[in-house]
């Protein structure tokens, strides 16, 4: 056998298994390993003291490092799994694809001012502007590029619970929902000035967003806003005239979110009542149930087009819809944890597990590879569509507290004039894609009951 050890390095081990031995009143052994290492009257009781405690040392040095080497061998794989998910283009940040571009620790900016949990965000259309609400009473308005407050908007008198950017084609406006039973309408081009409040809800309404323009059937196109609240119901509002134009009920309890179609042909809502439900906004008619999770579904979200290719090949289809059809696949998020994938009838092709907490928003990418989900486990994870759903990514203490909200900034339109009431009244910031017209922004907006919103971008 070769030696690895020295003869001076092997002295020492000798002297201090002897010296081991012997604190441990294991005299005979020790006596015989002397005798047997040839190791004399040399070896007297100042040499023992010194050697004593070195094995001990040595030994729990070793597993000490040994754990070390495991975390970083933990951490070294998991850097590798990031490297080898990644794309070419999506490591080069100057050579950077916007379809593949993915959210990454630290965020740009980390804004605080709110004094209570932060329930909501969303993006202006056009301007750098972000809007948060918050347990506080109160929406603030950021500049999400400079990282600045440039307001706070007072006007609520309980909890804001949602807040959406859209409105009238040419006039944008900010619509805002709280545990005050009221929708608030505000005016981003007149310092927000509250420019009408809606009453009706009988309970705290949970969500509230802009329908796009060309639902169908209806006079008011850009006009419209749907709410969601915990009296069971969805209410359709013309926020024009400021009047409840239809009642959907259907829900056998509190809906806690809801989602239009890019086209604004079809609403989604989800509830404590463990359904998701899909409903034709011009009748109010129910088109699909969906039926599957264990616990409360906190969030949904409509697939855009550009995800149809990657989510019919997880269905088993043929052939992708045609990227004009609207509500074909959508997305629910639950506090049993788990994400769903649904079909526009309702059948459940694929359940994503990997949140160890309620899963409390769900984005698409623009791009449509990827889906995005925020959770209480105070992630921010990324789901690969192209991989059967594999998570790809994970930021780990996205926040310091519960992750309530996750917005994607709104598709830059390009070579066509910006039309406010189409580019803000986007399901969860993204639009039907127009070939050559379309720049996504590769920026995000989360916030959390740490009161602080962030800001991840490129």
């Amino acid at each position: 056998m070769n030696q690895i050890l020295t003869s001076r390095q092997a002295e020492e081990l000798h002297k201090s298994m002897i010296a081991y031995l012997t604190s441990q009143n294991l005299t005979s052994s020790a006596t015989a390993l002397r005798e047997e290492l040839n190791i004399g009257e040399g070896f007297d009781a100042a040499t023992s003291k010194k050697y004593e405690g070195l094995l001990e040392k040595k030994w729990t040095s070793v597993v000490r490092l040994q754990k070390k080497i495991m975390e970083l061998e933990s951490r070294n794989a998991s850097l590798q799994s990031e490297i080898d998910s990644a794309t070419p283009t999506s490591l080069s940040k100057r050579n950077q694809d916007p379809t593949s571009w993915l959210p990454r620790s630290p965020a740009r900016h980390t804004l605080q001012s709110h004094r209570d949990p932060i329930t909501c965000v969303a993006f202006h259309p056009i301007f750098s502007s972000l809007a948060s609400g918050s347990e506080d009473n109160t929406i603030k308005i950021w500049d999400w590029e400079l990282g600045e407050l440039e307001r706070t908007i007072k006007g609520h008198t309980r909890a804001v619970l949602d807040v959406d950017f859209g409105g009238p084609r040419g006039g944008t406006l900010l619509a805002s929902c709280s545990s005050d039973l009221t929708i608030k309408l505000w005016d981003p081009s007149d310092e927000y000035k509250n420019i009408r409040t809606l009453p009706g809800h009988d309970h705290s309404v949970s969500a509230v967003r802009f329908i796009p323009s060309g639902a169908a059937g209806s006079p008011s196109s850009g006009n419209l806003l749907v709410s969601a609240s915990r009296d069971k119901s969805l209410r359709i509002w013309d926020v024009s005239t400021g009047y409840c134009v239809k009642t959907i009920r259907g829900h056998a309890d509190w809906v806690r979110d809801v989602a239009p179609s890019f086209d604004g042909r079809w609403l989604l809502s989800a509830g404590s009542d463990q359904t998701a439900r899909i409903w034709d906004a011009s009748s109010g008619e129910p088109k699909a149930t969906l039926v599957g999770h264990e616990h409360t579904i906190e969030c949904c979200a409509f697939a855009p087009p550009a995800s149809y290719g990657y989510l019919s090949t997880l269905a088993g289809l043929k052939k992708p819809p045609l990227s004009s059809s609207s509500a074909e696949f959508v997305a629910t998020g639950s506090r049993d944890k788990s994400i769903r994938l649904w079909d526009a009838r309702g059948t459940l092709i694929k359940t994503l597990i990997g949140h160890d907490n309620w899963v409390r928003a769900l984005v698409f990418h623009p791009g449509g590879k990827y889906l995005l989900s925020a959770s209480d486990d105070y992630t921010i994870r990324c789901w690969d569509l192209s991989q059967e759903g594999k998570m790809v990514k994970s930021l780990d203490n996205a926040h310091g507290h519960f992750v309530c909200c996750l917005r994607w900034a709104p598709n830059v339109i390009k070579d066509v004039p910006a039309a406010n009431g189409e580019n803000g009244s986007t399901t969860n910031g993204t639009k039907k894609d127009e070939v050559g017209n379309v720049g996504i922004r590769c920026v995000i907006a989360t916030g959390s009951v740490d009161l602080k919103v962030r800001v991840f971008a490129s």
